[in-house]
């Protein structure tokens, strides 16, 4: 895992990450094929933002009220947020170039 990707270790700091600023939050399972898939295009992502945007994992076998509580029946779902509310969601695999156009529109709004 890239080291510009974190992976949600508490409840509690879910919360904290998201409220400020641009964050793109991954739904993901260790199980999951697509999952994996979509990592080295977030990690490529993640590179090109470094230090704009955060970038977040949260595993749904472990977080399953945070899951809930944003509906995710599918995974990998991938949901961004600007200053704590939800801007954007994609569920599948999403390709670089979709999820770049998406968090630059972020930044600039």
């Amino acid at each position: 895992m890239s080291g510009k990707i974190n992976e949600l270790d508490s409840t509690d700091n879910f919360a904290a990450i998201t409220q400020n600023g641009v964050v793109l939050v991954d739904f993901f399972a260790t199980w999951c094929a697509p999952c994996r898939g979509q990592l080295p295009i977030l990690n490529a992502v993640a590179e090109q933002f470094d230090g704009k945007v955060t970038f977040l994992k949260i595993d749904v076998d472990n977080f399953q009220q945070i899951a809930q509580q944003f509906g995710i029946s599918s995974i990998p779902t991938l949901i961004v947020f600007k200053n704590g509310q939800v801007t954007k969601s994609f569920t599948g695999v999403q390709q670089e170039k979709t999820l770049v156009a998406t968090l630059n529109e972020q930044l600039e709004v």
